[in-house]
């Protein structure tokens, strides 16, 4: 008999409990949650539908779960496997032996973020002599360039895009910097629309300012230069562009890679050199880290070797054809119905459209095609852009495409029937009238409690478009309010 006597918090007893129990729990938990194969989820994860491929980078992390990339010195299969994952990315974007970047290096990192935040981290440490950095950033750029900003305390100049192309204006992005700025950032593409930014044109006015430009190519990266391969007109982006200085790309996004691991490229060493911390003035161990986390288990980084070398390049490339093709079919789709419009041509892995006028509620819209199984990423309207729907494409998608159209037709006719979401009238003067600072916990919670959220078994509601509909009609800062309040609600600790 298990001794099932609690000793600490919800998943701790006293005897502990057999293998298959703990696993058959795990799995019994992972039964709610969003599918993460089978080509109907169009956000956060990935997905090619190669068979055997979980397993092989099952088996890989397994075999260096417990290596840690602490010290190279102590364990150098995984120095090499960094190495070699560096040099892939490199070459893939424009850089290596024989091309215009001989000297690219890079680091791999836990995901985008902490490449984002490595690669302004980097910036701003070369300029030790600027007490007051700034980095310009388009307003489609990634969150994450606002989360490195508030991290390291640098000051974020946001240029808007236009309503027309979703790209910053590279004539305002030069005229946004500063002699304080130390870094100007652009997308290859923007995850929220999947377009690619003017590259080339803000890169060259980041040089005539002797500023550094990253590009953003994590969502990307390992696609757009495949899709230009197989006659897709990309436009430059890569280490190709001369004022390019650093460039992050995901290889737990399309290079199918499991989570989480990315890769923060530099031009060459010495740009790459304030990335690192070092720390000798104290008892223990000189500390020396490339990024952000000290301890790292090699589980991830060896799955993303053995993923690459699995794959190879004719293994991507025929992904991304796959993945080219259920983009059109997805777009075509969109086109089919009407009430519907594309927020811009894909041209890279996205599809994002948004309603015409008296079109469906695309809240409620996200709802019904949720019903029928169908996974997408509500976005919220934006300085004068519209609320949207974004679809995440992998090759995982491609043999769906054929079953979306129908269920698209049928959602936004299901949609139209419901009407759209109308908030109560306390409900409306709250979010456009309450300020973040007088958001209290009792508002909070009765907010809370009206929507449905943080309570039973089900912490988030079935349908969520009256919660989407609020946070759309809160402003920015009371909106991050707003979320911060409710994820709180959700994470609790199981007693």
């Amino acid at each position: 008999m298990i001794d099932e006597s609690r000793v600490g918090g919800g998943a701790l007893f006293a005897g502990g409990v057999a293998a298959e129990v703990a696993l058959a729990e795990v799995r019994g938990l992972r039964a709610g949650d969003a599918p993460t194969h089978g080509g109907r989820l169009f956000a956060y994860v990935y997905d090619p539908a190669v068979p055997g491929l979980d397993d092989l980078a099952a088996a890989a992390h397994r075999e260096s779960a417990h290596v840690n990339g602490l010290d190279p010195t102590a364990f150098p299969s995984l120095l090499a496997m960094e190495n070699a994952l560096v040099g892939a990315a490199g070459r893939v974007l424009g850089g290596g032996p024989g091309t215009t970047a001989p000297d690219v290096v890079g680091s791999v990192t836990s995901g985008g973020t902490e490449s984002l935040i490595l690669a302004v981290k980097t910036a701003r440490d070369a300029h030790s002599e600027i007490t007051a950095p700034r980095i310009v950033v388009p307003a489609s750029g990634h969150a994450a360039f606002a989360k490195a900003a508030h991290y390291l305390r640098v000051a974020l100049d946001v240029v808007p895009v236009s309503p027309d192309t979703l790209r910053p204006d590279p004539a305002a992005m030069a005229a946004a910097i500063r002699p304080e700025t130390v870094l100007v950032a652009c997308s290859a593409p923007s995850y929220a629309h999947g377009v690619v930014d003017p590259v080339a044109e803000i890169a060259a006015a980041a040089a005539d300012a002797g500023v550094r430009c990253h590009v953003d190519a994590c969502f990307g990266g390992w696609t757009l230069p495949y899709l230009r391969r197989l006659g897709a007109p990309v436009p430059a982006f890569d280490f190709a562009v001369p004022g390019v200085t650093s460039i992050s790309v995901d290889l737990h996004k399309y290079a199918y890679a499991p989570k989480g691991v990315s890769v923060l490229l530099h031009r060459d060493a010495a740009l790459r050199a304030p990335q690192y911390f070092a720390y000798a003035d104290w008892p223990g161990y000189t500390m020396i880290n490339p990024v952000i986390a000290s301890t790292r288990s090699g589980g991830p980084i060896a799955a993303a070797y053995a993923t690459l070398r699995h794959l190879g390049d004719d293994g991507y490339l025929r992904l991304t054809a796959a993945t080219r093709d259920a983009v059109a079919g997805l777009a075509d789709a969109v086109r089919a119905v009407d009430g519907l419009r594309l927020m811009a041509e894909p041209e890279s892995t996205v599809v994002c459209f948004t309603a015409t006028e008296g079109g469906p509620d695309l809240f409620v819209l996200v709802d019904e095609l949720t019903a029928r199984g169908w996974h997408t990423q509500p976005q919220m309207s934006y300085a004068g852009l519209p609320a949207s729907v974004h679809l995440t494409v992998t090759a995982a998608v491609a043999p769906r495409v054929a079953e979306f159209g129908p269920d698209l037709a049928d959602a936004v006719a299901a949609a139209r029937a419901a009407g759209p979401v109308v908030l109560p009238p306390e409900l409306t003067a709250l979010a456009t009238s309450l300020t973040p600072d007088a958001l209290t916990l009792e508002v909070v919670a009765g907010l809370a409690a009206g929507l449905g959220l943080g309570a039973g078994d089900a912490p988030t509601p079935a349908r969520m478009a009256v919660v989407n509909t609020l946070l759309d009609a809160a402003a920015p800062a009371l909106r991050e309010r707003l979320l911060v309040e409710f994820v709180g609600l959700l994470q609790r600790p199981t007693w």
